[in-house]
């Protein structure tokens, strides 16, 4: 990247817990000029709980009670250009001033919410003004050793993506760049007592999830987002 990064984070204690979804019931949701990305004919969505650390703008010392905070976000995965990345239906977080830093200047559909983290135990109950209600009860832990992805295969295409996809109100859609190394997946163990994330939107996650992974730390830059014309 000729530009400069923007932000700086650390992500700790992260599942990714994916669904195969129809793409009929997931490119409605979608804006025009984005195309849903598959693997081997599939369509994914993914719930993907976690902490942040050392969340800061460049060149910004960490400020105390606005670095660090949960976050949630319900996702599938898009391509334009032959650039593929990744559609956030919705982001939790537990800070409110970073969501409304988030929505203006990203894009992005953040929501308040409302977190209790216990040892292995994440819940979120979203809390803000007007948005749909979704709640997500579960518990979670590494099951094996640390390994990389390959290329090629499911968990590679799922995780090693390194932008993302936002839209504005009038619709027009913008590009956001991540860096980072390869994440250092573990196999783990999940158990969903609550999941609603998807039913304000018609997707269904019956059943446990297809694949399960888990990352205990990576260190994140990320860009601010640039408008673009799909194609």
């Amino acid at each position: 990247m000729k530009r400069p990064w923007a932000m700086s984070m650390r992500w700790l204690d992260l599942l990714f817990a994916h669904w195969p979804v129809s793409p009929a019931v997931l490119r409605p949701l979608l804006p025009p000029g984005l195309e849903l990305d598959l693997f081997d004919g599939k369509a994914y969505v993914g719930v993907v709980p976690f902490r942040m650390e050392g969340v800061t703008p460049r060149g910004v010392p960490e400020v105390p009670g606005l670095h660090a905070f949960p976050e949630l976000n319900l996702r599938t995965y898009v391509t334009t250009g032959g650039r593929p990345g990744v559609w956030f239906f919705s982001l939790d977080a537990g800070q409110k001033l970073a969501v409304r830093v988030a929505r203006a200047l990203f894009h992005l559909p953040y929501f308040d919410a409302a977190f209790r983290l216990e040892g292995n135990s994440y819940s979120s109950i979203r809390t803000h003004a007007g948005a749909p209600p979704a709640i997500l009860e579960a518990t979670y832990m590494p099951t094996g050793p640390v390994y990389h992805a390959k290329p090629g295969t499911l968990e590679h295409w799922l995780t090693e993506r390194y932008c993302l996809y936002s839209a504005d109100k009038r619709g027009r859609i913008y590009r956001g760049e991540i860096a980072h190394t390869p994440w250092p997946l573990q196999p783990a163990a999940a158990e969903f007592r609550k999941n609603t994330l998807g039913d304000w939107l018609g997707i269904a996650m019956q059943g446990p999830p297809e694949t399960l992974h888990f990352a205990k730390e990576l260190d994140v830059r990320a860009w601010l987002v640039q408008r673009i014309e799909p194609r």
